[in-house]
């Protein structure tokens, strides 16, 4: 067996170990945390009271314009300084919920706004309330339009989740960093990490067309083709 071939078999355990403990977790906690902040974010811009809005829209501009490389730093070297010590794992769930929430309220902002004034008028028509018409007949609709988005901001997501290594997370990427440094073999072990990044990559984006084409059934997507 080819040495790299055998550094690879042998890493490998390793490295998927660290993914499923680590970068799993950390890639679905982060992303239900921060849909919910997000929807949260989204409804208090576009219906919230002018000073809620106000707080909501500087949040995702503050989160949006700034790396999110630099949030991790803030969170877990920074706010150390000022009394606030937070364990590596929590501090990157906090950074990537945050951010995942600034993005997502985006894209719920606009799918929400999507939705024709005639939705709202017939749902008030029939008797419902204002929490009534949003659960039962407005985010039905945009969430079927938000899943394509929404699906490519939880792919990127796994990907993002190396940069918790930069934070001392032992996920994936620092797992391949950790055997580097015992192998002194960068270039193997990093392409094996990245070919575990893009086979989930892959398994992501084939769920996101079948869920995608299980919506279009209802009515959700004019996209049909392959």
């Amino acid at each position: 067996m080819p040495h790299w071939l055998q550094l690879m078999a042998e890493s490998l355990p390793t490295l998927l170990w660290a993914g499923l403990i680590f970068t799993i977790p950390l890639t679905l906690l982060s992303f239900v945390f921060g849909l919910a902040l997000g929807l949260v974010t989204a409804v208090a811009r576009l219906f919230g009271p002018a000073p809620v809005a106000s707080i909501a829209r500087f949040y995702v501009w503050v989160i949006r314009g700034t790396p999110l490389l630099v949030q991790l730093f803030v969170i877990f070297y920074g706010l150390p300084s000022v009394g606030i010590l937070l364990d590596a794992f929590p501090a990157a769930l906090i950074g990537f919920t945050l951010n995942i929430g600034a993005y997502s309220s985006e894209i719920i902002r606009a799918v929400i706004s999507s939705v024709s004034k005639g939705q709202w008028e017939a749902a008030y028509s029939i008797g419902m309330t204002w929490r009534q018409a949003m659960s039962r007949t407005i985010l039905p609709q945009a969430g079927r339009v938000a899943v394509p988005p929404l699906s490519n901001t939880f792919i990127s997501l796994v990907k993002d989740t190396s940069l918790a290594a930069a934070i001392t997370v032992p996920e994936l990427f620092q797992a391949a960093q950790r055997v580097v440094a015992t192998t002194y073999e960068p270039l193997i072990l990093y392409i094996e990490a990245a070919l575990i990044y893009l086979v989930l990559s892959s398994v992501l984006s084939a769920l996101q067309v079948r869920l995608e084409r299980r919506f279009a059934r209802y009515g959700g997507m004019l996209e049909t083709n392959a």
